[in-house]
Protein backbone atom coordinates (compact mmCIF):
# COMPACT_ATOMS: atom_id res chain seq x y z
CA UNK A 1 0.00 0.00 0.00
CA UNK A 2 1.42 3.11 -1.17
CA UNK A 3 1.16 5.49 1.95
CA UNK A 4 0.41 8.43 0.35
CA UNK A 5 3.48 9.61 0.01
CA UNK A 6 2.32 11.66 -2.96
CA UNK A 7 -0.16 13.77 -0.63
CA UNK A 8 2.40 14.10 2.11
CA UNK A 9 4.84 15.69 -0.28
CA UNK A 10 2.39 18.12 -1.49
CA UNK A 11 1.81 19.46 2.02
CA UNK A 12 5.59 19.95 2.97
CA UNK A 13 6.19 21.83 -0.17
CA UNK A 14 2.87 24.08 0.80
CA UNK A 15 4.52 24.45 4.01
CA UNK A 16 8.20 25.54 2.64
CA UNK A 17 5.63 28.20 0.83
CA UNK A 18 3.50 29.48 3.66
CA UNK A 19 3.50 30.02 7.11
CA UNK A 20 -0.02 27.93 7.36
CA UNK A 21 -0.96 25.19 5.07
CA UNK A 22 -4.67 23.54 5.60
CA UNK A 23 -5.72 20.27 4.28
CA UNK A 24 -9.52 20.03 3.70
CA UNK A 25 -11.83 16.89 3.44
CA UNK A 26 -14.94 15.27 4.50
CA UNK A 27 -15.21 13.05 7.48
CA UNK A 28 -12.71 9.94 7.64
CA UNK A 29 -10.98 10.60 4.37
CA UNK A 30 -7.57 10.17 6.07
CA UNK A 31 -6.85 13.99 6.91
CA UNK A 32 -5.69 13.12 10.50
CA UNK A 33 -3.83 9.95 9.22
CA UNK A 34 -1.88 12.13 6.71
CA UNK A 35 -1.07 14.97 9.23
CA UNK A 36 1.01 12.03 10.86
CA UNK A 37 2.95 11.42 8.05
CA UNK A 38 3.85 15.15 7.45
CA UNK A 39 4.94 15.24 11.36
CA UNK A 40 7.04 12.11 10.63
CA UNK A 41 8.82 13.77 8.05
CA UNK A 42 9.12 16.83 9.58
CA UNK A 43 12.66 17.81 10.80
CA UNK A 44 11.99 19.29 13.88
CA UNK A 45 9.80 19.60 16.63
CA UNK A 46 5.95 19.09 15.80
CA UNK A 47 3.25 19.48 18.18
CA UNK A 48 -0.43 18.71 18.07
CA UNK A 49 -3.72 19.92 18.72
CA UNK A 50 -6.84 17.98 18.44
CA UNK A 51 -9.44 20.22 19.03
CA UNK A 52 -12.06 17.58 19.30
CA UNK A 53 -10.08 16.60 22.98
CA UNK A 54 -11.37 18.67 25.83
CA UNK A 55 -7.86 19.00 27.34
CA UNK A 56 -6.46 20.64 24.23
CA UNK A 57 -9.55 22.69 23.87
CA UNK A 58 -8.29 23.83 27.34
CA UNK A 59 -4.75 24.45 26.54
CA UNK A 60 -6.00 26.57 24.01
CA UNK A 61 -8.19 28.43 25.86
CA UNK A 62 -5.24 31.56 25.42
CA UNK A 63 -4.89 30.83 22.07
CA UNK A 64 -1.22 33.70 21.62
CA UNK A 65 -0.08 32.18 25.02
CA UNK A 66 -0.35 28.34 23.88
CA UNK A 67 0.93 28.62 20.71
CA UNK A 68 3.42 31.87 20.65
CA UNK A 69 6.18 30.19 22.09
CA UNK A 70 5.94 26.73 20.12
CA UNK A 71 8.49 26.24 17.13
CA UNK A 72 8.35 24.27 14.24
CA UNK A 73 5.30 22.55 13.30
CA UNK A 74 2.14 22.85 14.74
CA UNK A 75 -1.06 20.81 13.42
CA UNK A 76 -4.66 21.97 14.61
CA UNK A 77 -6.97 19.26 14.09
CA UNK A 78 -10.92 20.11 13.29
CA UNK A 79 -10.15 23.63 13.62
CA UNK A 80 -13.82 24.74 12.49
CA UNK A 81 -14.86 23.38 15.93
CA UNK A 82 -12.27 27.02 17.20
CA UNK A 83 -12.74 29.49 14.31
CA UNK A 84 -11.44 32.33 17.29
CA UNK A 85 -8.18 30.58 16.71
CA UNK A 86 -7.75 31.86 13.37
CA UNK A 87 -7.25 36.16 14.16
CA UNK A 88 -4.44 34.50 16.30
CA UNK A 89 -3.11 32.34 13.59
CA UNK A 90 -2.69 35.57 11.69
CA UNK A 91 -0.82 37.15 14.16
CA UNK A 92 1.55 34.09 14.81
CA UNK A 93 2.12 33.97 11.08
CA UNK A 94 2.98 37.31 10.29
CA UNK A 95 6.10 36.61 12.80
CA UNK A 96 9.37 38.00 11.12
CA UNK A 97 11.42 34.52 10.78
CA UNK A 98 8.86 32.42 10.98
CA UNK A 99 9.32 30.18 14.10
CA UNK A 100 6.52 27.79 13.52
CA UNK A 101 4.72 26.52 10.98
CA UNK A 102 0.88 25.70 11.08
CA UNK A 103 -0.96 23.02 9.83
CA UNK A 104 -4.68 23.22 9.82
CA UNK A 105 -7.21 20.62 9.13
CA UNK A 106 -10.74 20.68 9.27
CA UNK A 107 -14.08 19.73 7.00
CA UNK A 108 -15.23 21.84 4.67
CA UNK A 109 -17.73 23.94 6.16
CA UNK A 110 -18.34 27.39 5.38
CA UNK A 111 -16.84 28.45 8.50
CA UNK A 112 -13.56 27.52 7.95
CA UNK A 113 -13.59 29.06 4.45
CA UNK A 114 -14.99 32.20 5.89
CA UNK A 115 -12.92 32.64 8.77
CA UNK A 116 -9.40 31.35 7.10
CA UNK A 117 -10.30 33.99 3.67
CA UNK A 118 -10.83 36.90 6.02
CA UNK A 119 -7.83 36.26 8.13
CA UNK A 120 -5.74 33.97 6.54
CA UNK A 121 -5.57 35.96 2.93
CA UNK A 122 -1.99 35.51 1.22
CA UNK A 123 -0.77 33.57 4.31
CA UNK A 124 -2.59 30.40 4.12
CA UNK A 125 -2.61 27.20 1.02
CA UNK A 126 -5.20 25.19 0.82
CA UNK A 127 -4.89 21.21 0.15
CA UNK A 128 -8.30 19.43 -0.67
CA UNK A 129 -7.92 16.03 0.49
CA UNK A 130 -10.34 12.79 -1.27
CA UNK A 131 -10.02 9.37 -0.82
CA UNK A 132 -7.95 6.72 -1.69
CA UNK A 133 -6.31 7.47 -5.57
CA UNK A 134 -5.53 4.41 -7.87
CA UNK A 135 -1.73 5.31 -7.29
CA UNK A 136 -2.06 4.81 -4.02
CA UNK A 137 -3.12 1.54 -3.70
CA UNK A 138 -1.47 -1.15 -6.25
CA UNK A 139 -4.39 -2.99 -6.49
CA UNK A 140 -6.64 -3.03 -9.96
CA UNK A 141 -9.76 -0.48 -10.28
CA UNK A 142 -12.38 -2.46 -9.35
CA UNK A 143 -12.13 -2.76 -6.38
CA UNK A 144 -11.67 0.98 -5.70
CA UNK A 145 -14.58 1.25 -7.76
CA UNK A 146 -16.90 -1.14 -6.01
CA UNK A 147 -15.76 0.26 -2.21
CA UNK A 148 -15.15 3.57 -3.12
CA UNK A 149 -11.62 5.62 -1.27
CA UNK A 150 -12.27 6.39 2.05
CA UNK A 151 -9.88 3.99 3.91
CA UNK A 152 -12.08 2.08 6.20
CA UNK A 153 -14.36 1.30 3.23
CA UNK A 154 -11.85 -0.25 0.78
CA UNK A 155 -9.52 -1.71 3.95
CA UNK A 156 -12.68 -3.77 5.23
CA UNK A 157 -11.93 -7.07 5.48
CA UNK A 158 -14.88 -7.92 3.58
CA UNK A 159 -17.41 -6.74 1.26
CA UNK A 160 -20.05 -7.00 3.86
CA UNK A 161 -17.69 -5.24 6.25
CA UNK A 162 -17.02 -2.14 3.62
CA UNK A 163 -20.47 -1.68 3.04
CA UNK A 164 -22.05 -1.86 6.08
CA UNK A 165 -19.42 0.61 7.26
CA UNK A 166 -20.54 3.08 4.21
CA UNK A 167 -24.29 3.05 5.50
CA UNK A 168 -23.31 4.19 9.03
CA UNK A 169 -21.15 6.63 7.14
CA UNK A 170 -24.24 7.99 5.47
CA UNK A 171 -26.05 7.93 9.15
CA UNK A 172 -23.48 9.54 10.82
CA UNK A 173 -23.08 12.29 8.38
CA UNK A 174 -26.66 12.91 7.54
CA UNK A 175 -27.25 13.12 11.77
CA UNK A 176 -24.24 14.40 13.08
CA UNK A 177 -21.72 16.10 10.19
CA UNK A 178 -23.62 17.96 8.78
CA UNK A 179 -25.33 19.90 11.92
CA UNK A 180 -21.92 19.98 12.85
CA UNK A 181 -21.06 22.25 9.64
CA UNK A 182 -24.34 24.38 10.26
CA UNK A 183 -26.80 22.85 8.19
CA UNK A 184 -30.58 23.11 9.46
CA UNK A 185 -32.02 20.92 7.37
CA UNK A 186 -33.57 17.58 8.84
CA UNK A 187 -31.24 14.08 8.20
CA UNK A 188 -34.77 12.86 6.74
CA UNK A 189 -34.66 15.24 4.23
CA UNK A 190 -31.38 15.35 3.43
CA UNK A 191 -30.87 11.53 3.19
CA UNK A 192 -34.07 11.60 0.73
CA UNK A 193 -32.18 14.60 -1.19
CA UNK A 194 -28.92 12.94 -1.49
CA UNK A 195 -30.68 9.42 -2.31
CA UNK A 196 -32.49 10.47 -5.05
CA UNK A 197 -28.82 12.57 -6.00
CA UNK A 198 -27.40 8.92 -6.26
CA UNK A 199 -30.03 8.16 -8.86
CA UNK A 200 -29.36 11.41 -11.13
CA UNK A 201 -25.65 10.95 -10.94
CA UNK A 202 -23.61 12.38 -14.24
CA UNK A 203 -26.74 14.14 -15.20
CA UNK A 204 -27.04 17.45 -16.21
CA UNK A 205 -28.73 19.29 -12.60
CA UNK A 206 -32.25 20.54 -13.10
CA UNK A 207 -33.30 22.57 -9.75
CA UNK A 208 -36.88 22.60 -11.35
CA UNK A 209 -37.36 18.75 -11.05
CA UNK A 210 -35.65 18.40 -7.88
CA UNK A 211 -38.15 21.51 -6.37
CA UNK A 212 -41.13 19.36 -7.70
CA UNK A 213 -40.26 16.03 -5.90
CA UNK A 214 -39.85 18.02 -2.69
CA UNK A 215 -42.63 20.38 -3.06
CA UNK A 216 -40.14 23.20 -2.37
CA UNK A 217 -38.98 26.18 -4.18
CA UNK A 218 -35.45 25.99 -6.87
CA UNK A 219 -33.48 27.87 -3.89
CA UNK A 220 -34.23 25.65 -1.54
CA UNK A 221 -32.83 22.40 -3.70
CA UNK A 222 -29.82 24.29 -4.46
CA UNK A 223 -29.14 25.42 -0.95
CA UNK A 224 -29.18 21.58 -0.13
CA UNK A 225 -26.92 20.73 -3.04
CA UNK A 226 -24.76 23.80 -1.95
CA UNK A 227 -24.65 21.76 1.69
CA UNK A 228 -23.12 18.70 0.05
CA UNK A 229 -21.28 20.08 -1.93
CA UNK A 230 -19.28 22.08 0.38
CA UNK A 231 -19.01 18.95 2.65
CA UNK A 232 -16.96 17.42 -0.21
CA UNK A 233 -19.30 14.73 -0.66
CA UNK A 234 -20.95 16.45 -3.96
CA UNK A 235 -18.57 17.51 -7.22
CA UNK A 236 -20.52 19.83 -9.89
CA UNK A 237 -18.81 19.96 -13.17
CA UNK A 238 -19.19 23.50 -14.92
CA UNK A 239 -20.04 23.40 -18.76
CA UNK A 240 -17.67 24.51 -21.12
CA UNK A 241 -18.53 27.08 -23.14
CA UNK A 242 -17.16 27.63 -26.56
CA UNK A 243 -17.47 30.49 -28.95
CA UNK A 244 -19.50 28.64 -31.87
CA UNK A 245 -22.90 28.28 -33.25
CA UNK A 246 -24.31 25.59 -31.36
CA UNK A 247 -26.64 25.93 -28.96
CA UNK A 248 -24.79 24.42 -25.57
CA UNK A 249 -25.72 23.24 -22.19
CA UNK A 250 -24.97 25.87 -19.96
CA UNK A 251 -26.29 23.84 -16.70
CA UNK A 252 -23.34 22.18 -14.41
CA UNK A 253 -23.51 17.79 -14.07
CA UNK A 254 -23.34 16.78 -10.68
CA UNK A 255 -21.36 13.47 -9.39
CA UNK A 256 -20.85 12.23 -6.28
CA UNK A 257 -17.52 11.99 -5.51
CA UNK A 258 -17.11 8.77 -3.87
CA UNK A 259 -18.52 5.60 -6.08
CA UNK A 260 -18.43 3.53 -2.72
CA UNK A 261 -21.01 6.14 -1.35
CA UNK A 262 -22.81 6.33 -4.52
CA UNK A 263 -23.29 2.38 -4.05
CA UNK A 264 -24.68 2.65 -0.77
CA UNK A 265 -26.84 4.84 -1.21
CA UNK A 266 -28.31 3.05 -4.31
CA UNK A 267 -28.44 -0.35 -2.47
CA UNK A 268 -25.58 -2.35 -4.65
CA UNK A 269 -23.50 -3.95 -1.92
CA UNK A 270 -21.72 -6.61 -4.79
CA UNK A 271 -20.27 -6.35 -7.73
CA UNK A 272 -23.06 -8.22 -9.00
CA UNK A 273 -25.76 -6.26 -8.04
CA UNK A 274 -23.43 -3.45 -9.52
CA UNK A 275 -22.91 -4.38 -13.20
CA UNK A 276 -27.05 -5.36 -13.01
CA UNK A 277 -27.87 -1.76 -12.48
CA UNK A 278 -29.17 0.83 -14.73
CA UNK A 279 -26.49 3.25 -13.34
CA UNK A 280 -23.55 1.06 -13.99
CA UNK A 281 -22.40 3.01 -16.89
CA UNK A 282 -23.22 6.60 -15.11
CA UNK A 283 -21.08 4.83 -11.56
CA UNK A 284 -17.84 4.04 -13.73
CA UNK A 285 -18.03 7.54 -15.03
CA UNK A 286 -17.99 9.31 -12.48
CA UNK A 287 -15.27 7.18 -10.71
CA UNK A 288 -13.30 7.51 -13.98
CA UNK A 289 -13.53 11.23 -13.63
CA UNK A 290 -12.61 11.66 -10.10
CA UNK A 291 -9.74 10.02 -10.72
CA UNK A 292 -8.56 12.02 -14.09
CA UNK A 293 -8.66 15.28 -12.26
CA UNK A 294 -7.21 14.15 -8.79
CA UNK A 295 -3.96 12.19 -10.54
CA UNK A 296 -4.19 15.47 -13.38
CA UNK A 297 -3.86 17.52 -9.99
CA UNK A 298 -6.09 19.94 -11.87
CA UNK A 299 -8.17 22.32 -10.00
CA UNK A 300 -12.14 22.87 -10.16
CA UNK A 301 -11.74 26.17 -12.32
CA UNK A 302 -9.93 23.97 -14.85
CA UNK A 303 -12.36 21.29 -14.91
CA UNK A 304 -15.37 21.21 -17.19
CA UNK A 305 -17.93 19.06 -19.01
CA UNK A 306 -18.95 20.29 -22.84
CA UNK A 307 -22.36 19.07 -24.64
CA UNK A 308 -24.78 20.75 -27.05
CA UNK A 309 -28.19 20.62 -27.32
CA UNK A 310 -28.10 18.55 -30.38
CA UNK A 311 -26.13 15.60 -28.65
CA UNK A 312 -22.31 16.34 -29.00
CA UNK A 313 -20.90 16.06 -25.97
CA UNK A 314 -17.37 15.23 -24.08
CA UNK A 315 -17.51 13.85 -19.90
CA UNK A 316 -14.46 15.72 -19.14
CA UNK A 317 -12.48 18.77 -20.53
CA UNK A 318 -8.97 19.55 -18.51
CA UNK A 319 -7.73 23.19 -19.60
CA UNK A 320 -4.40 22.83 -17.72
CA UNK A 321 -1.01 24.84 -18.24
CA UNK A 322 -2.33 26.17 -21.93
CA UNK A 323 -3.54 23.04 -23.25
CA UNK A 324 -7.18 21.37 -23.75
CA UNK A 325 -7.21 17.72 -23.18
CA UNK A 326 -10.77 16.09 -23.62
CA UNK A 327 -11.78 12.24 -22.03
CA UNK A 328 -14.51 10.33 -22.91
CA UNK A 329 -15.23 7.66 -20.43
CA UNK A 330 -16.55 4.11 -21.81
CA UNK A 331 -17.45 0.84 -19.77
CA UNK A 332 -16.20 -1.34 -22.50
CA UNK A 333 -12.96 -3.30 -23.37
CA UNK A 334 -13.44 -2.28 -26.89
CA UNK A 335 -14.24 1.19 -27.25
CA UNK A 336 -14.57 2.94 -30.78
CA UNK A 337 -14.92 6.39 -32.23
CA UNK A 338 -18.25 8.35 -32.91
CA UNK A 339 -18.96 11.39 -34.29
CA UNK A 340 -19.53 13.22 -31.14
CA UNK A 341 -15.95 12.36 -30.91
CA UNK A 342 -14.78 13.90 -33.47
CA UNK A 343 -17.24 17.14 -33.21
CA UNK A 344 -15.74 17.63 -30.00
CA UNK A 345 -12.25 17.18 -30.96
CA UNK A 346 -12.60 19.87 -33.58
CA UNK A 347 -15.00 22.15 -32.08
CA UNK A 348 -12.98 22.71 -29.08
CA UNK A 349 -9.47 22.17 -30.20
CA UNK A 350 -8.40 19.61 -28.21
CA UNK A 351 -4.77 18.89 -28.21
CA UNK A 352 -5.37 15.22 -27.27
CA UNK A 353 -9.04 13.15 -26.52
CA UNK A 354 -8.53 10.28 -24.46
CA UNK A 355 -11.38 7.49 -24.35
CA UNK A 356 -10.61 6.27 -20.98
CA UNK A 357 -11.93 2.43 -21.10
CA UNK A 358 -12.29 -0.55 -18.95
CA UNK A 359 -10.15 -2.74 -20.63
CA UNK A 360 -6.44 -3.44 -20.54
CA UNK A 361 -5.03 -2.25 -24.26
CA UNK A 362 -3.61 1.58 -24.95
CA UNK A 363 -4.18 2.13 -28.49
CA UNK A 364 -4.85 4.89 -31.43
CA UNK A 365 -8.40 4.89 -32.42
CA UNK A 366 -7.98 7.63 -34.87
CA UNK A 367 -5.96 11.03 -35.40
CA UNK A 368 -5.62 12.79 -31.95
CA UNK A 369 -7.73 9.83 -30.21
CA UNK A 370 -6.59 7.38 -28.38
CA UNK A 371 -8.20 4.44 -26.59
CA UNK A 372 -6.43 4.54 -23.10
CA UNK A 373 -7.11 1.77 -20.44
CA UNK A 374 -7.58 3.37 -16.99
CA UNK A 375 -4.57 1.66 -15.50
CA UNK A 376 -2.44 3.22 -18.10
CA UNK A 377 -3.49 6.42 -17.16
CA UNK A 378 -1.14 5.90 -14.23
CA UNK A 379 1.71 6.10 -16.66
CA UNK A 380 0.25 8.91 -19.05
CA UNK A 381 -0.13 11.13 -15.64
CA UNK A 382 2.60 13.88 -16.06
CA UNK A 383 1.80 14.18 -19.90
CA UNK A 384 -1.40 15.87 -17.79
CA UNK A 385 0.45 17.41 -15.29
CA UNK A 386 4.40 17.30 -15.59
CA UNK A 387 5.16 18.56 -12.40
CA UNK A 388 2.75 16.21 -10.54
CA UNK A 389 5.05 13.41 -10.08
Amino acid sequence: MNRRERERDRILALLRNHPVAAIIGARQVGKSTLAGLVASAWEGPVERFDLEDEADLARLADPLRALRPLPGLVVLDEIQRVPQLFPALRVLADRPGAPARFLILGSASPELFQQSSETLAGRIAYRELGGFALDETGDTPARLWRRGGFPRSYLARGEGQSFEWRREFVRTFLERDLPQLGVNVSARTMRRFWTMLAHYHGQVWNASEFARSFGVADTTVRSYLEHLESALVVRELQPWQENISKRQVKAPRVYLRDSGLLHALLNLPSQRDLEGHPKVGASWEGFVIDQVIRLADAAPEECFFWATHAGAELDLLVHKGGRRLGFEVKLTSAPRTTRSMHIAREDLRLDRLDVIHAGTRTFEMAEGIRALALADFLRNVEVVNPVSR
